[in-house]
């Protein structure tokens, strides 16, 4: 997947996550708050691995 198929991935990733944790919150259920905390760390992670991505590609197309 291309650097910005991983921004976008992982964007839906957080958002989805921060969703469940309300939801999680609202019905008083820790399983699913934690489900979505683990899933809003995954969109971070996904996130940031397309800005790397951008990254190298930068210094590669400036070499």
């Amino acid at each position: 997947m291309g650097s910005t198929g991983d921004k976008v991935s992982g964007k839906a990733n957080e958002f989805a996550g921060k969703a469940r944790q309300g939801v999680g919150k609202a019905l008083d259920d820790k399983e699913m708050q934690a489900k979505g905390l683990a899933q809003e760390a995954k969109g971070d992670a996904q996130q940031a691995k397309g800005n790397a991505k951008d990254a190298i590609k930068k210094v590669i197309d400036e070499a």
